[in-house]
Order: structure tokens, then C-alpha cells, then sequence
């Protein structure tokens, strides 16, 4: 058996920490001097506290590609998030098959699959293309069955309490 062999790895579930989950890993990873690259398909923006982090890591890229939270779009709106959710899944083919990357993180495409930015087939086409030695995590609610399944390690993370849910907003450094 090899000692190393690129992984598919999914982060799913209602509870908040999935994409800070992935940053975990990805930390551990650049830490071992592993390149890591993480495309964010639903954030936009520079307010969050893991891009201003990253930049002071080589080796270490975060690309927010989206167009913002998507759950209350009107159908005005959803026509831009589809455009660039279909900007970062041509991003995504371009950069697994470029050997640049030791880790690649889509973060939100779950998310993405689940609006109907994307389609299921296309993640199952981005993990089919994924070289061997590549590790390619997935992050975001209702990943699919089909999905999971092509998947290495599934973790689901459940929310049993959430501040927001007592009127506590957004924290700087925990939400964003």
C-alpha cells in the first residue's frame, strides 16, 4: 500500500465550522510544507479573518469568488451568483489539473450544488479528475449522496446550539 494517496474529503452538515474545519487541515498541511489552495464558492469580500492570515503564508491561497450569501436572492440576484459559481468552477478544473497544489480546498461547492449554481455531476466531474497525489476537500451543507460516496472521509458536523439562534450576531474572529 502507498504511504501517500490524494484524499476526497467532505465537511457537511448544519453546524457551524466546516469551512474552519478544512482551514484546520490546511493549516496542518502547510505546515508540512504542503501547497494549499482554497476557492471560495459563495464568499466575496476581504472581511474575513482567514484571508488576512493567509497572506502572511506562502505557499497559502484563499480566491473568494462569490457573490455573497445566497439563501434570500431574489431571481435578480441569483443570475450573478450562477455566473460566478460557474467562474469558480472553471477556476477549480484549471488549478486540479496544474500540479500546482497539494491541497485544494472548494469551499461552499456544496452549498453551490444545493441552490442549483452547480450540479452534482459537475463536483462528481471535478473529483474524477482530481490527480492521485492531489487532496481535494469539499466543504458545505447537504453534500450528496453521490458525492459522499466517491468521498474518503465524510465528516458531519451537527449543530446542537448557536448564538445566533438567542439573537447573538456574527462574531468578528469565530463567523468571519
Amino acid at each position: 500500500m502507498p504511504d501517500t494517496k490524494g484524499l476526497v474529503m467532505v465537511f457537511t452538515g448544519n453546524g457551524k465550522g466546516k469551512t474552519t474545519a478544512a482551514m484546520g487541515m490546511a493549516l496542518r498541511a502547510w505546515g508540512q510544507g504542503l501547497k494549499i489552495l482554497m476557492l471560495q464558492f459563495i464568499k466575496g469580500g476581504k472581511g474575513y479573518g482567514e484571508l488576512k492570515a493567509v497572506e502572511k503564508l506562502p505557499g497559502f491561497e484563499i480566491v473568494s469568488m462569490g457573490e455573497g450569501f445566497v439563501r434570500d436572492a431574489g431571481e435578480d440576484k441569483m443570475a450573478g451568483h450562477r455566473a460566478a459559481a460557474r467562474e469558480a468552477m472553471a477556476r477549480a478544473r484549471e488549478e486540479i489539473s496544474s500540479g500546482r497544489w497539494d491541497m485544494i480546498i472548494l469551499d461552499e461547492i456544496n452549498y453551490a450544488v444545493g441552490f442549483g449554481l452547480l450540479s452534482e455531476g459537475e463536483v462528481l466531474e471535478l473529483i474524477d479528475m482530481k490527480p492521485p497525489e492531489l487532496h481535494l476537500v469539499l466543504t458545505g451543507r447537504n453534500a450528496t449522496g453521490k458525492v459522499t460516496e466517491k468521498a474518503d472521509l465524510v465528516t458531519e458536523i451537527k449543530e446542537i446550539k448557536h448564538p445566533y439562534a438567542r439573537g447573538i450576531k456574527a462574531q468578528k474572529g469565530v463567523e468571519f
